[in-house]
């Protein structure tokens, strides 16, 4: 008789890339991981790339949102400003919103971000103390040639563990989150041509995933549960700038709980 996995059981772990969903996907991924890869799709680590793309530090909040209000309300952030709501003007959670123009008005050098899945998903990953990177479409190849790059230099493989938010439910269940799915195996698939390509059968199925139907990237965006929450939000923008693939050179790595661009021979002279 199979014996259910206990919340903190390995998993994976022959492998070199492996892929799994949620804090609780992590906790058996993250055991012996030499990178984590953070993937919320739409909307969070799309915002952080964007934003740090522009010079912006995103802080990444553990919490949900009306703990950050509250935090902000006490003075807890300092010189950094808390991010609006998703569709709020000005620097907010929406990928659409980090625009030159609101970073510039926004007042600060670093925005704190609360979201349901992926900021707080990253204030798990930080705790396991390897380099954490935020990946989308957008920055698919940047990641995989900064993961290859970082390898190079610590002189050693390094386990990567790609995590995939997905959605949460009122009941704090994750939903599967198909934009998240493709995202990771769009990772997958550029780790691959870099040679980091012993997966895990999730991380298979993952990039499989990808490979078929990247083709129908924007429609599976645009259809997909998420996509269609934000249609009727009209916010079809930040659905738009989330499915765009390989524009983006930047890689946000976090340093000291912030999200910032940093070059992989500066993080692995840190380790």
């Amino acid at each position: 008789m199979k014996t259910p996995l206990r919340p903190d059981d390995p998993t994976q772990q022959p492998y070199e890339v492996r892929f799994d969903w949620g804090r609780e996907g992590l906790r058996g991924i993250a055991h012996g991981a030499g990178v984590i890869v953070v993937i919320d799709a739409i909307s969070f680590t799309t915002t952080v790339e964007m934003g740090v793309a522009l010079g912006l530090e995103v802080q990444p909040y553990a919490g949900l949102r009306h703990e950050a209000e509250e935090a902000d309300a006490a003075g807890a952030f300092g010189d950094a400003r808390l991010a609006g709501r998703r569709g709020d003007p000005g620097v907010s959670l929406s990928p659409s919103s980090m625009t030159a123009d609101n970073v510039a008005a926004f007042g600060a050098s670093r925005a704190v971000v609360p979201s349901l899945n992926g900021s707080r998903l990253t204030a798990l990953a930080a705790t396991y103390g390897v380099p954490v990177v935020a990946a989308t479409l957008r920055n698919r190849t940047a990641v995989a040639r900064w993961i290859f790059d970082y390898q190079q230099r610590i002189g050693r493989r390094a386990m990567v563990s790609v995590v995939a938010a997905g959605e949460t439910r009122t009941d704090e269940t994750v939903r599967f989150a198909v934009e998240d799915m493709l995202a990771a195996g769009a990772v997958i698939d550029a780790l691959g041509k870099f040679g980091i390509d012993a997966c895990s059968p999730e991380a298979a199925a993952a990039c499989a995933a990808y490979t078929g139907l990247a083709r129908g990237i924007r429609h599976m965006f645009t259809a997909s549960v998420s996509g269609g929450e934000l249609l009727k939000d009209d916010q079809r923008e930040d659905i738009e700038v989330a499915f765009q693939t390989d524009v983006s050179t930047t890689v946000p790595v976090l340093v000291d709980g912030v999200y910032v661009d940093a070059a992989a021979e500066r993080i692995a002279s840190m380790q």
